[in-house]
C-alpha cells in the first residue's frame, strides 16, 4: 500500500548545514535532498559549498529537473524569510567572485561566523583551502576527480542490486575510501588542519565539508563538524533550539520514516 509522504510534518529545526550536493553530476542524490528538505523547516540555512558541480559541467551539461527543483526548493525557503547563506567550496568556486552579495535573498559569503542557540560561536567554511592536493595541484584533482566519479558510478550499480535483494543502503565509495591507508591519514590531517584554524579565531565549534566525510567530534577541546555529501552518505547537520547539533543520515532516516508509515497505514487497516 501506497502511503502519502506528504502527511508526515515537517521537523522544525533552528538551523540546517548542508554542503557537497554537487547538483549537476549524475551522483547527485537530488530526489533525497528535496525530501529531507520537505521534512524539515528551519530559520537559517547554511550551504556550505559544492551545491553546483562547476567542474562536471564546464565538461558536459547534466541539469536534470529534480537538481532544478532543489535550486528552487532553496530559492523559495528564502522568499519566505528563512536566512540562506552560501559558502562556495571549490567545485562552485565561480561563486567566490560574488562574495559579499546577495542574489534572490541568497547571501554569498567566503566564511562566517554564527552563534548557536546556547551562545556557542561556530566557524562556517567549505575546507578546500587545507586540501593542498586542490590549492597546489589542480591537475592531481581532476583526475582524481574522475576516478570518483567511476566510483559513484559502481556504487549506483552495486546500490540498486542491494535493494532489489532487499538489503540496507551501503556505500562502495565510501567503504573503499575507508580502506586506503592514504586517505585515512589524508583525513586526519585535514581534520586536524580545520580543528587549529577554528583554534586561531577563537570559537567553539567549526563546521565544513569537502572530504565527504560525516562527522561531529572533539579535536584538542574544538567540536568539529562535517556535513558529509549528498552523493554516497546523504548527511546534513541540523541545529536545534537549545543549541546541540545532531547528524542527520537521511538514508537512514527515510528508512525508520517508512517504516512507522507502513506500521501505521498496517494499524489503520487492521482496525
Amino acid at each position: 500500500m501506497k502511503v502519502d509522504k506528504q502527511k508526515q510534518k515537517p521537523r522544525r529545526v533552528r538551523t540546517l548545514f548542508l554542503s557537497d550536493l554537487h547538483l549537476g553530476t549524475r551522483g547527485c542524490q537530488a530526489e533525497s535532498i528535496l525530501d529531507f528538505l520537505k521534512a524539515h523547516e528551519a530559520d537559517q540555512i547554511f550551504l556550505v559549498g559544492d551545491i553546483v558541480d562547476g567542474w562536471r559541467l564546464r565538461q558536459s551539461w547534466y541539469w536534470p529537473q529534480a537538481h532544478n527543483d532543489v535550486v528552487q526548493k532553496l530559492l523559495r525557503q528564502s522568499r519566505k524569510g528563512v536566512r540562506v547563506v552560501y559558502v562556495p567550496g571549490n567545485h562552485d568556486e565561480f561563486a567566490r567572485d560574488y562574495v559579499g552579495s546577495t542574489f534572490g535573498g541568497v547571501e554569498v559569503l567566503e566564511e562566517t561566523i554564527h552563534t548557536c542557540a546556547d551562545g556557542r560561536r561556530m566557524l562556517i567554511l567549505h575546507g578546500d583551502k587545507f586540501d593542498t592536493v586542490v590549492r597546489n595541484m589542480r591537475w592531481l584533482a581532476l583526475i582524481g576527480d574522475q576516478a570518483y566519479d567511476f566510483a559513484i558510478w559502481l556504487n549506483h550499480h552495486i546500490a540498486r542490486m542491494r535493494r532489489w535483494l532487499g538489503l540496507p543502503y551501503w556505500s562502495f565509495s565510501r567503504w573503499s575510501k575507508d580502506k586506503v591507508k592514504r586517505a585515512v591519514s589524508f583525513m586526519t590531517a585535514f581534520e586536524d588542519a580545520v580543528a587549529h584554524d577554528a583554534r586561531r579565531h577563537g570559537v567553539d565549534i567549526v563546521l565544513c565539508g569537502h572530504i565527504h566525510k560525516a562527522a561531529i567530534r572533539q579535536i584538542g577541546g574544538i567540536e568539529y563538524v562535517n556535513t558529509g555529501d549528498w552523493v554516497e552518505s546523504c548527511t546534513a547537520v541540523l541545529e536545534n533550539f537549545d543549541g546541540s547539533l545532531e547528524m542527520c543520515h537521511w538514508h537512514d532516516r527515510q528508512g525508520e520514516i517508512s517504516k512507522a508509515q507502513t506500521w501505521k497505514a498496517q494499524e489503520k487497516l487492521a482496525a
